[in-house]
């Protein structure tokens, strides 16, 4: 029976990075899509640059943030002790920020969809502003926050050259499944490499499928 631990420890780190860049991701999302204010073009293309910006330029630029002798990175290792890097940890701030553009663009997308008209007749109704966004706003722009947060969870599921940057690739402890895969294949060890790429697999077409047929509805479709 192959190792699986890796499959395991891939699950936890984009189960993570996706909730942290869901919350972000929404963040921003309706931040920029309700509010017109100087720089908001330039905010835009800073939070999706992660989706073009090479996986080795990106991870250097997490080392150089938050690595030991990082610009947070030296702050939290000499104040609280915490070191982000080659920890498992370190896997999902680097998930969290490969993933959080595609989470930010679909949602920012969903948000625009939302007609103003229905926070506005809320707001006249006495609602106040936080009101609006969970009872109005948020049930609205559900569907394509949904179809993000997939697709954030498989790109988190997928990384390899940020995350092997930032947490490396220790077996049984930062090793994800997609540096197994790699490992495997160095090593001949078609049987492991096999198992981790149909699982993988699966569970990505799983996600597009499921996406597709959001998309489908959001249209009328069935």
């Amino acid at each position: 029976m192959p190792d699986l631990t890796p499959l395991w420890l891939t699950l936890r780190v984009a189960t993570f990075a996706t909730a942290i860049a869901f919350v972000f991701g929404v963040a921003f999302a309706w931040l920029t899509a309700r509010f017109s204010f100087w720089g908001r073009d330039f905010l835009d293309a800073i939070l999706t640059l992660p989706l073009v910006m090479p996986p080795t330029v990106l991870g250097y630029y997490l080392i150089v943030v938050w690595g030991r002798n990082g610009w947070l990175g030296s702050w939290l290792n000499a104040h609280f002790g915490i070191s982000l890097m080659f920890t498992w940890q370190g896997a999902v701030l680097a998930a969290t920020v490969v993933s959080f553009p595609l989470l930010f663009k679909s949602a920012r997308a969903a948000f625009e969809g939302v007609s103003t008209e229905y926070e506005q007749a809320a707001r006249i109704l006495g609602d106040t502003e936080l009101r609006v966004f969970f009872r109005i706003t948020l049930p609205l722009a559900a569907r394509g926050l949904l179809a993000g947060t997939m697709l954030a969870f498989a790109r988190g599921m997928g990384d390899f050259g940020a995350t092997l940057m930032v947490a490396g690739n220790i077996e049984g402890k930062t090793q994800t499944a997609s540096m197994a895969v790699f490992d495997a294949v160095q090593a001949g060890d078609y049987t492991l490499a096999n198992t981790l790429v149909v699982i993988m697999s699966v569970v990505c077409v799983a996600i597009l499928v499921t996406i597709n047929k959001l998309a489908g509805r959001g249209r009328g479709g069935r």
